[in-house]
């Protein structure tokens, strides 16, 4: 799946990154990110699969059009999931009730 500006600017605010970050982990200027992210240009295709690759890397999990269309969502961390683990078995081993 090819991105877009409106995935990388949504992408970028899931993980958190300022434009300055993304610009510094890809070597995309920050202002060929801003102008992609807004419309008015397109940065090529290396440029997109290196802004793509980096947002991946912190988190960000790219959604195909086949996938109810097109979006972004975060990933887990390994340390999300051991969390929400955790907190599943919280309330202790279930059992019959004789109510």
């Amino acid at each position: 799946m090819e991105l877009t500006g409106a995935l990388c600017r949504a992408g970028r605010a899931l993980v958190q990154w300022p434009r300055e970050q993304l610009a510094e982990a890809t070597g995309v200027s920050k202002k060929a990110i801003r102008d992609f992210e807004t419309g008015d240009s397109d940065p090529g295709k290396k440029e997109r699969a290196a802004l793509k690759h980096a947002l991946e890397a912190a988190g960000a999990v790219f959604l195909g059009e086949e996938d109810m269309g097109a979006g972004v969502r975060l990933r887990f961390t390994h340390r999300d999931v051991k969390q929400l683990n955790r907190l599943e078995g919280e309330g202790g081993v279930v059992g019959d009730d004789d109510v």
